[in-house]
C-alpha cells in the first residue's frame, strides 16, 4: 500500500469532518466500563482497567450521546489559555474534593517531569485522574479541556491515537490491561493570567502544556505522541491514519534533499532523549540545518509543526520562530525507509536535534504483543516520538528528574513486572 497521497488541508471541508469525527470518537472510546452512572461525583469507581467485552456498550451509548461537532479553533495564544482556563474549571466543578486533589499539583512540582512515558500505565504511574474512573459527565469535562487547547488538527491526532489503542484492546491479543487508561492533571490552578500546565496522556500519548498568559506563551515540551497500528478501520468503516500527516511531512523534506544532502542525513546516528531521561541533548552528526535551502528548511519546519504546533497559529507561529531561528545549528539524522511506502521495510527512524528543538522518532521492531491480522503493528504500525525543548522544557517550571520506572534509568517498574515484548530497551521506547 503506497500511502504517500496528499492530505487536505485545513480549511478543506474533508479535514473539517475529520476533525468532527475525532471529536466525539475521542469521548466515546474513553468512556469504559468503570464509568459511574450516577450524577454524584463521589460515585466514581477506583477500578483500574475494563474489561473490552463491558466497555463496547458503554463506547456506542457515549458515541450516541457526547456527538458533538468540533468547535471553532482559537486565533491566538491568549485565547487558547482562556478558553482551556474556562473548561479546566468547569472539569473541576464536576469532580468530588478527592478527585480535585488528585488532579491539582503546585505548579512547580517536579511531579510532572516523571510522570509521563511512553510506557504503558501499569509500569509507570501518571499523575493526576485516571478518566476511566469518572462518570460520563465527568469524562466529558475532562475532554473539553483538550477540545479548548488542541486545534482541531491535533484534536483529531490525539483521537486517532487514543482510537488506535481502544482497536488494539478490542481486536489484539495484547493482554496489557492499561490500553484505554487515560489520566489528566493540572500543575497550577487553571488561570488567564498565571502560569500554569495540563498533563495529559496514557501508553501512546503524553501531552505537557505549559500556559503563561502574562508572558503570552504555550508550549507543548516535552511531547510524546506514538501510534499502533498505523492504520486502522474505525466502528463506522473508515480508516484512521493518526501518523499520516507526520509521514507525509517527514517524506516530503526527504524528498526535497539532493543526493549528497542524503549522504550526509543517513551517515548521522540517529539519536533518542527518552520520557524519563536527564538528557544532553546530541548535537553535530547528519545533514546540518545551515546546509539547507530555504525551502527545505519552511518543509523541516513543517514537519517539527507536528509537534511544536498542536494548538492555534499564533501559538505555532511564536513556537517555530524560535525553532528557526537556531535551524542553521540544528542536525538531522535519518534511518530507514526511503519512501512512504508501508507495504516495504520496516519504517523510518529520525532525529532532529538543536538549541531549540528535539525530535526523536523511533520505528519499534516489535508489536508488544498487540498482533492483529492484517494489521502493521510493528515497523510503521509501532512508532514513538518525543518532543522536547533543550532550552525550555516545562517552561523552565521544573527540572527533569531521573525517572524511577521503565521510562528512565532508575529501577524497577512501578507496578511490578516486565515490559511487553517488542517495549523498551534498547531505544526505551516502549
Amino acid at each position: 500500500m503506497n500511502t504517500n497521497t496528499p492530505r487536505p488541508s485545513a480549511a478543506t471541508p474533508a479535514r473539517r469532518r475529520l476533525a468532527c469525527v475525532a471529536s466525539w470518537a475521542l469521548v466515546a472510546v474513553l468512556a469504559l466500563s468503570s464509568c459511574g452512572t450516577s450524577d454524584d461525583a463521589t460515585a466514581a469507581s477506583s477500578a483500574s482497567s475494563a474489561t473490552t467485552s463491558s466497555a463496547t456498550t458503554t463506547v456506542a451509548d457515549a458515541a450516541t450521546t457526547a456527538a458533538r461537532s468540533a468547535s471553532t479553533d482559537a486565533t491566538s495564544t491568549t485565547q487558547t489559555i482562556a478558553d482551556t482556563a474556562a473548561a479546566a474549571d468547569a472539569f473541576l466543578a464536576t469532580l468530588s474534593d478527592e478527585q480535585r486533589e488528585q488532579v491539582l499539583h503546585a505548579y512547580e512540582d517536579e511531579t510532572k517531569t516523571t510522570s509521563w512515558s511512553n510506557f504503558p500505565v501499569t509500569f509507570v504511574e501518571r499523575a493526576g485522574v485516571n478518566l476511566a474512573e469518572l462518570t460520563e459527565e465527568q469524562q466529558a469535562a475532562a475532554l473539553e479541556v483538550l477540545e479548548a487547547l488542541l486545534s482541531e488538527e491535533g484534536y483529531a491526532t490525539v483521537a486517532g491515537i487514543i482510537g488506535g489503542d481502544q482497536y488494539l484492546a478490542d481486536n489484539s491479543g495484547s493482554t496489557e490491561d492499561s490500553l484505554g487508561q487515560y489520566y489528566i492533571a493540572f500543575f497550577g490552578d487553571p488561570s488567564d493570567t498565571e502560569a500554569w500546565a495540563v498533563q495529559f496522556g496514557g501508553h501512546h500519548l503524553g501531552i505537557n502544556a505549559t500556559m503563561d498568559a502574562a508572558a503570552g506563551t504555550l508550549t507543548f515540551a516535552p511531547t510524546h505522541l506514538g501510534v499502533q497500528p498505523a492504520v486502522y478501520t474505525n466502528e463506522d468503516g473508515e480508516e484512521v491514519q493518526p501518523f499520516d500527516a507526520i509521514y507525509t511531512d517527514a517524506f516530503a523534506f526527504y524528498d526535497s534533499l539532493t543526493d549528497d544532502q542524503l549522504a550526509t542525513l543517513t551517515s548521522g546516528e540517529v539519536s533518542m532523549c527518552a520520557p524519563g531521561d536527564t538528557c544532553d541533548f546530541p548535537t553535530g552528526s547528519g545533514l546540518q540545518g545551515s546546509d539547507l535551502t530555504d525551502e527545505q528548511q519552511q518543509l523541516l519546519l513543517d514537519l517539527v509543526a507536528n509537534w511544536a504546533g498542536l494548538a492555534d497559529a499564533e501559538t505555532t507561529a511564536s513556537a517555530l520562530a524560535v525553532i528557526e531561528a537556531t535551524l542553521d545549528d540544528t542536525y538531522i539524522s535519518w534511518s530507514g525507509a526511503t519512501s512512504y511506502d508501508m507495504s516495504t521495510g520496516d519504517g523510518v527512524s529520525f532525529s532532529i536535534s538543536g538549541p531549540g528543538v528535539y525530535i526523536a522518532f523511533q520505528a519499534q521492531q516489535g508489536s508488544a504483543g498487540a498482533d492483529v491480522d492484517g494489521v502493521t503493528t510493528s515497523g510503521w504500525g509501532h512508532v514513538h516520538t518525543v518532543y522536547r525543548d533543550p532550552s525550555n522544557d516545562y517552561a523552565g517550571s521544573a527540572t527533569q528528574q531521573a525517572a524511577t520506572g521503565m521510562n528512565g534509568t532508575g529501577g524497577a517498574p512501578g507496578a511490578g513486572g516486565t515490559p511487553p515484548a517488542g517495549d523498551g530497551p534498547p531505544s526505551t521506547m516502549g
